[in-house]
C-alpha cells in the first residue's frame, strides 16, 4: 500500500490530537494513534493510566479495540506518536501482528515529524500469529 504524504501527515495529525487526551498522571509520557481499516473508516486512541499499573491500556491498543468492537478487523496503517518518537510497546506489537503483518505503522514525533514508517512485520519478526495455532 503506498501512502501520500498528505495521508501520512493528516494520520499523524489525528494521532496527535488523540494524544492530548492521554489520561497520564504517573509516567507523564501521552501516546495517542490513529488507525485505518480497509474499508476507511478512522479510529483514535490515547494511552490510560490506572494506579494499577497493569491495568494501563496502551494509545495504540485503544485505538485497535475499538475498531474491533465496531467489526473492523482489517487494517491498512496506523500511526503512533510520542513526544519523543518512541516506539509501540511488544504487546501493542502483539496485538497489531493479530490483524495483520503487512499494517504499516508510521512513527511520529511530538511536533507531528515522522520519525519512522515500517510494517507491523518488521516491528515483530517472527510473530505469533492466528495461523499458528492451525
Amino acid at each position: 500500500m503506498k501512502l501520500t504524504n498528505e495521508e501520512k501527515q493528516a494520520l499523524i495529525d489525528l494521532a496527535n490530537e488523540a494524544r492530548r487526551r492521554a489520561y497520564v498522571p504517573y509516567s507523564k509520557y501521552p501516546v495517542g494513534a490513529a488507525l485505518r481499516t480497509k474499508t476507511g473508516r478512522m479510529y483514535t486512541g490515547a494511552n490510560i493510566e490506572n494506579a494499577a499499573y497493569p491495568q494501563t491500556m496502551c494509545a495504540e491498543r485503544v485505538a485497535i479495540f475499538k475498531a474491533v468492537s465496531e467489526g473492523e478487523t482489517e487494517f491498512e496503517v496506523i500511526a503512533v506518536v510520542t513526544n519523543n518518537g518512541g516506539s509501540p510497546c511488544g504487546g501493542c506489537r502483539q496485538v497489531m501482528a493479530e490483524f495483520g503483518l503487512d499494517t504499516v505503522v508510521l512513527i511520529a514525533d511530538g511536533n507531528g515529524t515522522l520519525q519512522k514508517e515500517l510494517t507491523v512485520a518488521v516491528l515483530l519478526p517472527e510473530a505469533f500469529t492466528p495461523d499458528h495455532l492451525l
